[in-house]
């Protein structure tokens, strides 16, 4: 399951559907990340972890 920010939306669609999987939805955090503090990108993968565990785990 692709995991990446929100700058990459996309680019993660065109290269899924190239890959023969254009129904691959990936999860989007924002963006930027690089000079966000430990404490902040916490609070952006609090913000998708239910959702990054229900697709891996295929329980809605």
């Amino acid at each position: 399951m692709p995991l990446a920010t929100s700058e990459f939306r996309t680019a993660a669609r065109v290269q899924a559907s190239r890959l023969g999987r254009p129904d691959l939805e990936a999860v989007f955090v924002s963006h930027p990340i690089q000079d966000r503090t430990p404490a902040e990108i916490e609070e952006r993968a609090d913000a998708v972890i239910e959702e990054v565990v229900s697709r891996l785990t295929g329980d809605p």
